[in-house]
């Protein structure tokens, strides 16, 4: 049968949907700088690296997550919390991607966002399959079982119906937040791999809401909601009569969710709101638009150029942590895409600026 969720739009549900376009609308109507955009954006994908591996217990801070995405600094006794972080941060930049693209979720959309997760920052990763076996959800204190999941052999049919579900929806206008927040519910409920379910549901969401038009430019960070109250996120996830899928967890009315969930986008998007409106009273012409169709690279790449009006593929491959032969191959897509033009043609010493466009852009 039809993956089929079971949900009233309850009051409640339809005046957080008035507060999220209200916010959204705001937001958009801003005139933000590029390089103001630029530092929200960021900040942005650090919150939700942070908080979002919290959640899953890394002990990092927000401090030390930001210098080991930005300096690559290690932190001796926290290797795995590292490896962590830079692979949660390394599945947003793939999500941007994909949403950039404008493409309809995919089973392999999902698939490759977990394998970047559980891949220690690694940026080529082969799309992960599904479990092969059980598993269970258990109470980390009293390691009693709180959850148990679909079996294995089910796993394939149920994510296939669940993204049928999120095209089908789309076309029939379900609003946004509720089409995404019922996604989370169901993959969290699926529980389709042995680890990394939590991390990848909350990227599968933030998908969703970015290809709806729902991405406020980037500026939000909705696992920081999650993260302030994690019981109240456990416990409006935790619905129907049994702990056991095929005893009513399946088919549990999920409108408790839903008002969590759409109260959370209300939050966040309000809280972007007043940030944006703080940084956006320069008066500066507003060029996101441009800003927006860089990659995250492209983007972070940005930074050498505050330093300098010229780069190589030195500091490109010091920027990236990659070899001076991939920074090199990256230099010239860039030149091919026009972000940036050769500036001095020497091999040993080739220098590349920002394009005339980016340039007037930048300096601006």
């Amino acid at each position: 049968m039809p993956f089929k969720p079971h949900f009233t739009i309850t009051p409640k549900i339809a005046t957080y949907l008035m507060r999220i376009e209200a916010a959204k609308q705001a937001v958009q109507d801003l005139p933000i700088t590029p390089s103001v955009l630029a530092t929200l954006r960021e900040t942005a994908r650090v919150f939700s690296t942070h908080y979002s591996t919290m959640i899953e217990g890394n002990r990092l801070t927000q401090e030390q997550v930001s210098k080991v995405i930005e300096d690559q600094q290690h932190f001796p006794g926290r290797e795995r919390d590292e490896k962590e972080v830079l692979g949660y941060y390394a599945a947003l930049e793939k999500l941007e991607q994909l949403a950039a693209s404008h493409s309809a979720v995919t089973e392999k959309h999902i698939q490759t966002l977990h394998a970047l997760v559980m891949a220690e920052g690694r940026k080529k990763v082969q799309a992960t399959p599904y479990r092969d076996g059980q598993n269970v959800i258990r109470d980390s204190r009293s390691r009693r079982i709180v959850y148990m999941p679909p079996e294995a052999k089910d796993v394939p049919l149920l994510m296939k119906e669940m993204v049928d579900w999120i095209a089908s929806t789309e076309r029939q206008e379900l609003p946004c937040p509720i089409r995404a927040g019922i996604a989370h519910y169901e993959f969290a409920t699926i529980h389709p791999y042995y680890d990394g379910n939590g991390r990848t549901a909350r990227l599968l969401t933030t998908l969703i809401l970015h290809l709806g038009g729902y991405d406020l430019r980037g500026l939000y960070s909705l696992e920081e909601y999650y993260a302030r109250n994690l019981s109240a996120y456990y416990a409006a996830l935790t619905v129907g009569p049994s702990h056991n899928y095929y005893e009513g967890r399946a088919k549990a009315n999920i409108t408790k969710w839903v008002e969590y969930f759409c109260a959370g986008v209300a939050d966040s998007f309000e809280s972007v709101k007043r940030r944006a409106a703080e940084a956006a009273g320069s008066g500066e012409p507003d060029r996101s638009l441009a800003l927006r169709r860089l990659d995250p690279r492209q983007r972070k790449a940005l930074v050498l150029f505050k330093e300098s009006d010229f780069i190589t593929s030195s500091n490109v491959a010091k920027l990236f942590s990659i070899s001076e032969r991939a920074a090199r191959n990256l230099l010239t897509a860039w030149v091919a895409a026009g972000f940036v033009v050769i500036a001095a043609p020497a091999k040993k010493s080739r220098k590349y600026e920002l394009s005339a466009a980016y340039k007037a852009m930048f300096d601006a």
